[in-house]
């Protein structure tokens, strides 16, 4: 009963190897999602915000011509640009990380469909 059922050496090597690859992968990942910015806008453009591609807010543009308008279309104007962001960057990052992980499923937190 050679092995009892346990993987060769050459896998157990090869795995570590993937694993180090993927982390060196995703070391070089974050440094690039933290350098992109993603933009999002309110639907009529008046607000504009950027984020990285870690979602780190980068800086907000409002049309002076929406400061004229009354508080709550201020607020939801700068909300609705906030949350196309974060689509906009969430999705990215979700896409980046399946392709560095080349579609595998590692239930990685915050990367699931039900945020």
């Amino acid at each position: 009963m050679a092995g009892f059922g346990l993987p060769n050496f050459g896998q157990i090597t090869e795995a570590f190897k993937k694993a180090q690859q993927i982390q060196q992968d995703a070391q070089k990942l974050q440094e690039e999602l933290d350098e992109m910015e993603l933009e999002g806008s309110s639907e009529d453009g008046r607000v504009i915000v950027w984020l990285s591609g870690n979602q780190k807010p980068l800086r907000v543009k409002i049309d002076e011509s929406l400061l004229t308008e009354e508080l709550k279309i201020i607020e939801d104007s700068v909300l609705e640009a906030i949350k196309t962001a974060h689509e906009t960057s969430t999705t990215n990052m979700k896409n980046r990380m399946q392709e560095l992980t080349g579609g595998l499923n590692l239930n990685l937190p915050g990367m699931d469909d039900k945020s």
